[in-house]
């Protein structure tokens, strides 16, 4: 496949935004929803003045392919869904639609659980809503579901936490 990983570098920052708005979930059959949506604050937090040489708990790697990146896997200690405590980073994970399915996110994770782990973290969160199949990802890739609530939108989420 000829993917190379690495670090996340601050000429990456701007395309979060784009990769944020490819993680959004919508069942089958629902329609795409305007790239606006990712300016909801309670979105936007997920990649807004994303710093790791500034910011405790943000990390992230991404996935590139002759420069281009493909999908990019990062954490952030922030007050939104999957927030456990201010020692947690809360992960969030988005892969190009026309690279799913091919291994590439199970590679970002272990990479950034790797870089996680050198920081000194013991654990990290997410929040998912339950029908994504993203859920049986997760949990090949040791997270263990922690609770549950509604998100923002009214959706049944789940909060898992792995155990780094």
């Amino acid at each position: 496949m000829n993917i190379r990983t690495r670090v996340i570098e601050p000429a990456d920052y701007p395309q979060l935004e784009d990769f944020l708005y490819h993680a959004i979930y919508l069942p089958p059959g629902t329609p795409s929803v305007p790239r606006e949506l990712i300016f909801d604050p309670e979105i936007y937090i997920y990649v807004k003045d994303f710093d790791p040489a500034t910011r405790p708990g943000d990390c992230g790697v991404v996935a590139e392919r002759d420069g281009k990146l493909l999908g990019i896997a990062w954490t952030r200690i922030i007050p939104a869904y999957g927030h456990i405590d201010d020692e947690t980073p809360k992960l969030a994970i988005s892969v190009l639609p026309e690279c799913r399915g091919q291994g590439l996110g199970t590679v970002l994770m272990e990479r950034l659980f790797d870089e996680l782990r050198a920081q000194g973290y013991t654990r990290t969160s997410l929040s998912v809503q339950k029908d994504n199949p993203a859920v049986r990802f997760y949990r090949r890739l040791g997270y263990e579901t922690a609770g549950d609530r509604l998100d923002h939108a009214g959706h049944e989420d789940w909060l898992m936490v792995k155990q780094l």
